[in-house]
């Protein structure tokens, strides 16, 4: 592989890898505060129960999420500086927001959340978690603003070979950042509506805590269910601001092709989901629909890195469309170096996927019991006193 060819599968690997722990980090979080809100206003201990053992699937998936964001900012700096040299304020500032909102914002927030429990007023505490999902949608709509850019330039003027801003409401209101960020938020309630769902039905085919699983497949199948449409419909908006050229449009078909029919897969479920959710008996009854629902899961995941695939390679050989080709935005470095930043990098994501995927799956089977979140440790036992 060429030095380019390296730049573009290290970029393709960080990106749409963080970008797989963004859309499940967004919805569970939105969801895990809907259910707090409902504990804290009337709700039972199932509905405490429920944010403590979601609430520790989330922090793991963003504990990870925060390492491969960072190594992703690594790699524009390593592999990509002709973005910060030819476009540092209509390309950097919105990812400077990103890391400011994101990192220290979101971060603080959560922190407080986490070691929260039991210390801070339940409402208090209710806010918290309410800061930190709508920080989550703030750095994710930074984030496509920047990538929107790339796609369709808008808002900048060229000052000698730089790109500035000339029009701030222009970049921040472009539609090739605000269709996706609609489509991102409602992946995201469908990647963690099905997420839920499928690890509800699991443990329902095991008969573990009928009531407490039940409730959590009724809201992970609710959202799944409303945010299946909208994800298509804000998918199918932004095709005016996608590009499809030359030798790339094979690849673009099949990955078009491959997130449609997961869509289609998944679209199908959300149907009888609809159909049976007026019915509690009627839902739990049916196991074969239980055991679709855990096979089912990956799906989400499946059409998103599809659709990623679709937007990215679809301008090239542009890395601003139009503007700035990706050959001369590339660190101008050996072969060999990029070889080894790009394998680095590569060991190092696998490493971080395997961790978060075993972590996931160890929690989600030890159920509410064996989430760690929201419970003090116990005083040390006074050593007994010696009598004479």
């Amino acid at each position: 592989m060429s030095t380019l060819a390296l730049a573009r599968s290290l970029f393709a690997l960080t990106a749409g890898t963080h970008f797989l722990f963004v859309a499940l980090t967004l919805g569970l979080a939105t969801i895990v505060a809907i259910v707090q809100t409902r504990a804290v206003f009337g709700g039972g201990d199932a509905h405490l129960r429920m944010v403590r053992f979601w609430g520790q699937l989330y922090v793991i998936n963003y504990a990870v999420g925060i390492v491969t964001g960072l190594l992703m900012e690594f790699q524009f700096g390593l592999a990509w500086p002709g973005l910060a040299d030819r476009a540092p304020g209509v390309f950097g500032a919105p990812l400077a927001l990103e890391t400011l909102v994101a990192f220290f914002v979101e971060a603080t927030f959560l922190g407080l959340w986490i070691f929260g429990w039991d210390r801070l007023n339940r409402h208090a505490h209710l806010a918290l978690i309410w800061i930190v999902t709508l920080t989550a949608y703030a750095s994710a709509y930074f984030v496509l603003v920047a990538n929107g850019f790339l796609n369709h330039p808008v808002g900048y003027v060229r000052i000698g070979g730089a790109l500035r801003v000339d029009s701030t409401a222009a970049l921040f209101t472009n539609p090739a950042a605000l269709l996706p960020l609609a489509h991102v938020v409602s992946g995201a309630f469908l990647t963690a509506g099905f997420f839920m769902a499928g690890v509800s039905a699991w443990h329902l085919l095991r008969g573990h805590e009928p009531d407490l699983y039940r409730r959590s497949l009724r809201i992970g199948l609710s959202a799944a269910a409303l945010a299946v449409l909208p994800t298509a419909a804000f998918g199918g908006v932004q095709f005016p601001y996608a590009h499809n050229d030359g030798g790339v449009r094979p690849l673009t078909g099949l990955s078009a092709n491959l997130m449609m029919a997961a869509w289609a897969w998944m679209a199908v479920v959300a149907l009888v989901a609809l159909v049976k959710l007026p019915f509690r008996a009627w839902l739990l009854r049916g196991r074969i629909f239980l055991r679709v629902l855990p096979a089912t899961l990956p799906l989400p995941y499946v059409a998103m890195l599809a659709g990623w695939i679709y937007r990215e390679t679809g301008r090239q050989p542009w890395m601003i469309y139009g503007v700035l080709r990706t050959e001369d935005a590339v660190r101008p470095i050996g072969h060999g170096a990029m070889l080894a930043a790009s394998t680095g990098v590569t060991v190092l994501f696998a490493a971080l996927v395997l961790v978060n995927v075993t972590l996931l799956r160890r929690y989600a089977r030890l159920g509410p019991d064996g989430a760690a979140l929201g419970h003090a440790e116990l005083p040390a036992r006074p050593e007994p006193v010696p009598s004479f």
